[in-house]
């Protein structure tokens, strides 16, 4: 399985990229996670969006070929990043890449809800019908105090945090193979 991350920070040092690469081999043996940049992608102009520039196009084709997307959010000024909205602004014009495709939610912060309204805020977004990505339903992953977390090296080494990334991952992917059932029974009528 390929899922694509979208992480809503550009920071070097981001606990949330901290958190993406964690996931990205922690569970490489579920799945294939490729982390996206979104450091390239200019701001969305409809003047430019049916003959975006390559950076877009490259992210687009990234996000369409995967079988899934983890969104991983921190949270400025009680909601998504501007860098997010900006991506998801892309992927849902023109050839509308995320609509249908299954989408996971987490996220970090300094503070002690670890990303909760942004992660609400998110969630309308996704759902919403100019995108209409299923969402994981149940398993949120609030990450609070995330600096705590994190050794010098950046390793996440809280086992309660882990623990629950471990739990929430393996119904990711019985989610994931419970909608390709589906999809298949679907497509057999």
């Amino acid at each position: 399985m390929k899922v694509a991350a979208i992480v809503g920070s550009i920071r070097k040092e981001s606990y949330n990229l901290k958190l993406a690469r964690y996931i990205q081999n922690r569970y490489q043996h579920l799945f294939q996670l490729d982390v996206l940049s979104i450091r390239d992608l200019p701001f969305y102009d409809q003047d430019i969006e049916s003959v975006p520039p390559q950076p877009v196009i490259d992210f687009k084709a990234k996000v369409a070929s995967a079988d899934a997307v983890l969104w991983i959010t921190p949270e400025y000024n009680s909601t998504i990043p501007g860098v997010m909205a900006n991506a998801i602004d892309w992927l849902s014009r023109v050839d509308r890449v995320m609509i249908g495709k299954p989408s996971w939610i987490v996220g970090s912060s300094m503070g002690l809800l670890g990303s909760v309204k942004a992660q609400g805020h998110l969630r309308d977004i996704l759902f919403s019908s100019g995108i209409s990505s299923p969402l994981l339903p149940g398993n949120e992953v609030y990450i609070g105090l995330v600096h705590e977390k994190f050794n010098e090296k950046g390793e996440l080494t809280d086992e309660p945090t882990i623990q629950y990334l471990d739990l929430v991952t393996d119904n990711f992917v019985k989610w994931m193979k419970e909608l390709s059932q589906l999809k298949q029974l679907q497509s057999q009528k």
